[in-house]
C-alpha cells in the first residue's frame, strides 16, 4: 500500500487506544510506526535487482515480529515523547500501528509473507487497490477531526469504515472471480488458475487473468449493479525449456527466472519480444498485457550475470486515456 495510506491507518488504529489528551501523540506514533516496515527497501543489490523483491513485505512485515518493530519504533522515538507518555503508552501506540501495515499490504495482490519465517508464501488476498484514495482521504478526515473534537467515537467511526470499505472490496472480489469464471466457460476454456485484482484507485474496474492450454487471458469487468465485461487478450505462459532452451539450468539467469516466478506468483508471460518476461498480473490498462515490469533474458551473458530488471513506463498518456474509458464503460458490455 501507498506511504499515505499505511500511515493514516497506523494513525487512526492507534488513536483508538489513546486517552482524551494524547490524541495527537497517538497519531503521530502510530504514523511512524504503520510506515516504518517498508524500511526494508532499503535492502537492494545494484548488481542483483531482485534482492529487493525477495526482501520487500518479508520479515519486517510478518505478524511474529510486529512487538519487535514496535520495539524499535518505540526506542527510537521515546526521547521525543518521554515528558508526556508513559513507556507503556508510547509502546502501545506503536504496536497498534505497526501491526496494521502488514495486514493492509496483504489486502493487495502484491503478495506479503505474513507467515515469515514459517513460510515464504506471498498472502495476497486481492481486495483494495495498491492506491485508493476512496479508502485512504476518509481516513484522514477521521484522524483530524479525533484530535479538533477529543472524541474517541470518531476514531472508532474510521476504523468501522475501513472495515466496511475492505469488505465490499472482498464482495466485487467473488463478484469479478464469478464474471472471470463464466467467461472461461463461455470461450470453453478451463479456469481451474484464476485471479482477480482490482484496477488502479477503485473498486468497479477489476482485472481478471485465467490459464487455458498454455495461455494466460486477460480481461477486464466493470462491477456496478451488473456486470460489464471488457473484453482483452491473452499472452503465452512462459516455458522455459521451449522458450529458453540454450538456458543453462545452472546458471544465475535461470535461477532468476525461479525467483521472478515465485514473487509474481506463478503468472509469468513471454510476449513478441521472446528476451523480455512479464508480471501478467500488472498493467495500466486492466484488459491488457503490457506488463509494468519484467526482467529480461541475455543468453550471451555468462553463468554469473543477472537478469536485467526491465520498467515499463512508456505511453502513459495513452494508456491513461484508455484506463479512463474502461472505468466509464466505454467498450465495455453486460453481453459477451
Amino acid at each position: 500500500m501507498d506511504p499515505v495510506s499505511q500511515g493514516a491507518f497506523g494513525a487512526i488504529f492507534a488513536q483508538t487506544v489513546s486517552g482524551r489528551r494524547k490524541y495527537i501523540a497517538g497519531a503521530i506514533l502510530g504514523c511512524l510506526a504503520g510506515l516504518a516496515p517498508d524500511l526494508d527497501i532499503l535492502i537492494r543489490s545494484s548488481s542483483d535487482p531482485l534482492l529487493g523483491l525477495e526482501f520487500h513485505r518479508q520479515f519486517t512485515h510478518s505478524l511474529v515480529f510486529i512487538p519487535f518493530g514496535a520495539l524499535i519504533v518505540a526506542l527510537c522515538t521515546r526521547f521525543i515523547f518521554k515528558k508526556y507518555l508513559k513507556w507503556r503508552e508510547t509502546f502501545m501506540f506503536c504496536f497498534f500501528g505497526y501491526a496494521t501495515h502488514g495486514l493492509l499490504d496483504a489486502c493487495t495482490s502484491y503478495g506479503t509473507q505474513l507467515f515469515w519465517p514459517f513460510s515464504d508464501e506471498r498472502i495476497a488476498w486481492n481486495n483494495i487497490s495498491i492506491i485508493d484514495p476512496l479508502l485512504t482521504l476518509p481516513i484522514i478526515i477521521f484522524i483530524i477531526f479525533t484530535i479538533l473534537k477529543r472524541k474517541k467515537w470518531i476514531a472508532l467511526v474510521g476504523v468501522a469504515y475501513i472495515f466496511l470499505y475492505l469488505g465490499i472490496g472482498l464482495l466485487q472480489n467473488n463478484r469479478a472471480e464469478e464474471a472471470g469464471r463464466f467467461l472461461a466457460k463461455e470461450r470453453g476454456h478451463g479456469s481451474a488458475k484464476l485471479t482477480v485484482k482490482p484496477s488502479f484507485g477503485n473498486l468497479i474496474l477489476w482485472k481478471v487473468i485465467y490459464e487455458d492450454n498454455g495461455f494466460y487471458y486477460v480481461d477486464a469487468v466493470r462491477l456496478l449493479l451488473q456486470k460489464e465485461y471488457c473484453l482483452g487478450t491473452k499472452i503465452k505462459k512462459l516455458n522455459i525449456s521451449s522458450d529458453f532452451p540454450g538456458l543453462d539450468r545452472n546458471s544465475q539467469q535461470f535461477k532468476d527466472i525461479k525467483r521472478f516466478n515465485w514473487f509474481s506468483q506463478g503468472y509469468l508471460g513471454i510476449g513478441m519480444d521472446k528476451s523480455i518476461i512479464t508480471d501478467v498480473r500488472y498493467s495500466a490498462v486492466p484488459n491488457e498485457v503490457d506488463g509494468l515490469w519484467g526482467i529480461k533474458i541475455d543468453l550471451s551473458k555468462n553463468n554469473t550475470k543477472h537478469v536485467e530488471w526491465i520498467v515499463n513506463r512508456d505511453n502513459y498518456e495513452t494508456k491513461w486515456s484508455k484506463f479512463f474509458g474502461l472505468l466509464s464503460g466505454k467498450d465495455c458490455s453486460n453481453k459477451i
